[in-house]
């Protein structure tokens, strides 16, 4: 497997990239692939099927300059802060582990790094329903999934000190969901690091889950090959940075 270093950008940018390794993975030109990024500015991305005027305060986003990109990946809303959080990717063919064939098992397979890490600074992390991930109770990682031709993308946060109160702000949170979480407001449900008394640096942050996916996976530091570029160029240009995919719900 491939181990793409630290990339902040945009995010466009970034769930260009992800496409891009996939559909080079599918391609055969890549290996499977693992890679560690950070959104810059602060961003919120959306889920494949989502309705960004029902899930986002566009208002409240456009305030605060903060862009909304829709994924190719299910899932949620969710809020990427600047400052604060971490972003891991993984794009695998379905033969590599048994895990992969199921949905639930594959999702827990391949965050499985991210509970490490967790547990690694003496949290107590488990696996919550098909996707979440908590840290004593609360929810401090989520992850979304897409399958195509044989190949996973799965990519998912890692909240060290996201600010809750802007997460809150310009995601919408209906009082349905949060009654099923059996919590009255999104501070009950999310925690971060730092929430729990953990004060990490974004590169100590990225060092950690580094050496957690290496101790999971059998991996080589490598680059993004000019195909993969090229084609994140691409799709920033035609998808990713349009207002047609962005708002087409």
């Amino acid at each position: 497997m491939r181990f793409v270093p630290l990339i902040v950008a945009r995010p466009e940018v970034q769930m260009a990239i992800d496409e891009a390794v996939m559909r080079a993975r599918i391609e055969g030109k890549v290996p499977d692939t693992v890679r560690l990024y950070a959104f810059s500015p602060s961003s919120v991305t959306i889920g494949r099927f989502q309705s960004v005027f029902h899930d986002v305060n566009l208002e409240e986003a456009k305030k605060l300059r903060i862009p909304v990109v829709r994924r190719i990946t299910g899932g949620g809303s969710v809020f990427h802060d600047e400052f604060g959080e971490i972003t891991y990717s993984v794009v695998i063919g379905e033969d590599f582990h048994p895990a992969l064939r199921k949905v639930e098992t594959s999702y827990r397979y391949l965050a499985g790094p991210i509970v490490d890490a967790l547990k690694e600074l003496g949290l107590d992390a488990a696996f919550s329903g098909l996707n979440d991930i908590t840290a004593n109770g609360k929810k401090i990682s989520g992850s979304a999934q897409t399958r195509r031709k044989g190949v996973i993308l799965q990519h998912g946060t890692f909240m060290c000190s996201t600010r809750v109160e802007v997460l809150g702000k310009v995601l919408k949170a209906s009082k349905e969901k949060l009654r099923d979480k059996g919590v009255s407001s999104i501070w009950e449900r999310v925690t971060t690091l730092e929430r729990e008394g953990i004060k990490l640096s974004r590169w100590e942050a990225y060092g950690l889950l580094k050496d957690s996916f290496f101790n999971a996976f059998p991996m080589e530091e490598g680059e993004l090959t000019d195909y993969e570029l090229e084609l994140a160029e691409k799709l920033v240009e035609e998808k990713y940075g349009n207002p047609e995919w962005n708002e087409m719900r």
